[in-house]
């Protein structure tokens, strides 16, 4: 974008005349096929079975690096395709290095650390889709699912790729159910998410775990490059390759974003009036707190929306059915809590409202990037009310670009019809601040001994 200004800023003017193709627009770079890369068909054949030909920028740019064996450090939001990008490394790298003898049960040649169980259990669907002609094993450790079926297959059955949550991972290796000194691939995925919730001095012990970092290849991806990302970068990743995909042109380019102002009082009425005059469909709503969900949840019923809560609060199994329900087009509406805010990938989400403004700005990013996936577009809505118009302009900075707010119609703030004493939701409390191809060489085989 600097380049016109410089050409006019050269005290010679006819330098413009002779050079007008200055100003003339670049061609898209051509999609790097899949095909391209030599990958063993058994993986080709399950990524041309999902109906995937061309990359992602991050899988374009990712793969060549991860599939030559080298670390890689990326940035990149939910919904850009990392999960693929790091998984299809994996797998190719586990079909032509196969290991002869196979290694005993709760022995894993690959281990992908995730912030949350939904993240995790995502990225092992994901797996398990790519490894549907391959014969490899896949299975996650999670909390709030069965620790005792997760204990009898580390010790009963051979298992190729592992996808846990810190606390659990660290659990079965106190109990001895789980040896990682012979992993040869470990992603750290979304370690920004992992910092903020206080897991850093969980993976520091899991990464211990795992052999030094010139015998294993290192993938770690976070939405953001802080110092503290790139400090514990540099200490688990060897000479690692940067990847960058800028999270405004995942915001931005496919999500169109609206802003309301609205007092707090009448947030449940806009809500309402939205969802019935634009008849919206597939819609999660996203609320600071969990107590404002769950009377979201309740008042959107007794009005007749088919609407269903996913927070914290929710047992795990039950929070699995509700997202099958969603997916499959039986729920309507979610009430949320960035409990589904990274992790949660549904395909045809059209709205994404913000009831409060996150006091994260990266959640922001993450919360409107449920909608607009896989090349489509998708409408985030957000409320801002006096409790938090002042977290709007760090998201703004985030993004790089102002967002205009707007005064909803007279009409839609008509408060609906509900039963006499239906409890109403709590004002948000005002705070001040957040809560907590290749290299030459090619693959001529491993690069670490």
């Amino acid at each position: 974008m600097t380049e016109p200004e410089e050409i006019q800023d050269v005290q010679e003017p006819q330098e413009l005349q002779e050079t007008p193709e200055a100003e003339a627009p670049q061609a898209a770079p051509e999609p790097v096929l899949f095909e391209e890369f030599g990958l063993p068909s058994p993986l080709m054949k399950a990524i041309e079975a999902l109906g995937f030909t061309a990359c992602t920028p991050i899988q374009g740019e990712t793969l060549p690096h991860a599939l030559s064996d080298y670390d890689v450090v990326g940035q990149a939001q939910t919904g850009t395709g990392k999960t693929a990008a790091f998984l299809i490394s994996i797998i190719a790298h586990q079909l032509e290095f196969p290991k002869d003898p196979l290694l005993p049960p709760g022995t894993p040649r690959a281990l992908i650390v995730a912030p949350t169980r939904e993240l995790a259990m995502q990225i092992a669907d994901d797996a398990e889709g790519l490894c549907r002609f391959s014969g490899l094993r896949v299975l996650s450790v999670v909390g709030g699912m069965d620790f005792e079926r997760q204990r009898r297959i580390l010790e009963e059955r051979r298992v190729d790729i592992l996808v846990g949550t810190p606390g659990r991972l660290i659990d079965f290796i106190t109990r001895g159910k789980l040896n990682l000194r012979h992993v040869e691939q470990l992603v750290l995925d979304e370690a920004d998410r992992m910092l903020s919730m206080g897991f850093i001095p969980d993976v520091r012990r899991i990464v211990r775990q795992t052999p030094p970092k010139e015998r294993r290849q290192t993938l770690l991806f976070s939405a953001t490059f802080s110092e503290t990302i790139l400090r514990l970068a540099s200490q688990w990743t060897l000479d690692a390759e940067q990847v960058v995909i800028e999270p405004e042109s995942v915001a931005t380019d496919r999500v169109e974003q609206r802003i309301y102002l609205v007092a707090e009082e009448d947030k449940f009425a806009l809500l309402y009036n939205l969802m019935q005059d634009l008849e919206l469909e597939r819609v999660i709503v996203f609320a600071n707190r969990r107590d404002s969900t769950r009377l979201i949840q309740t008042r959107l019923a007794a009005l007749g929306v088919d609407c269903e809560l996913l927070s914290g609060e929710v047992p795990q199994a039950k929070r699995l059915k509700t997202l099958e329900r969603f997916k499959d087009g039986r729920t309507r509406v979610l009430a949320a809590t960035d409990v589904a805010g990274r992790g949660l990938h549904v395909d045809g989400i059209s709205h994404v409202i913000n009831y409060d403004l996150p006091e994260d700005p990266e959640d922001y990013v993450h919360r409107i990037g449920r909608t607009g996936r896989a090349g489509a577009t998708g409408i985030s809505i957000s409320f801002l009310g006096e409790s938090d118009a002042f977290l709007l302009p760090e998201i703004e900075t985030l993004l790089g670009m102002k967002l205009t707010s707007q005064q909803p119609e007279a009409d839609l703030l008509v408060a609906p019809e509900e039963a006499p004493g239906a409890k109403r939701l709590p004002r948000t409390p005002r705070s001040g601040g957040r809560s907590g191809g290749g290299r030459p060489g090619g693959r001529g085989g491993p690069r670490r001994r």
